[in-house]
C-alpha cells in the first residue's frame, strides 16, 4: 500500500431492503457443532429476495441494490452456488447481518 492508494476501484454502497432475523439454518438433528458452515452475506440474501421473492428482473435488482446488472449476476451465481452446496452436503447455512 502506498500513499494510502490499495488498487482497484472503491466498493458502492449497496443498498439492502431488509434485515434478517435469523442467523442459522442446518439440518433437522444435527448439532451445529458438528456441521460445516457455508456463510451468506446480507448483499447475497438481498439478491435471493429480490429475483426469487419480488420476482424482479435482474436490471431492476441491481437498480435497488445501487449496483450493476452483472455485479447482480456475480452475486446471483455465487449464492445459488452456496446454497446448492450447503443443501447437497448437509451443511449449515449462517447469515452474516453486519
Amino acid at each position: 500500500m502506498r500513499n494510502g492508494f490499495c488498487g482497484g476501484r472503491p466498493r458502492i454502497r449497496r443498498r439492502i431492503g431488509f434485515r434478517h432475523k435469523a442467523s442459522f439454518y442446518k439440518p433437522q438433528g444435527i448439532p451445529l457443532r458438528r456441521l460445516d458452515i457455508i456463510e451468506l452475506t446480507k448483499e447475497e440474501i438481498e439478491a435471493l429476495r429480490l429475483k426469487n421473492i419480488k420476482d424482479l428482473d435482474q436490471n431492476e435488482c441491481a437498480s435497488k441494490m445501487n449496483i450493476s446488472q452483472s455485479t447482480f449476476q456475480r452475486i446471483l451465481v455465487l449464492v445459488y452456488k452456496k446454497v446448492s452446496v450447503a443443501l447437497v452436503k448437509g451443511q449449515a447455512i449462517k447469515i452474516n447481518n453486519e
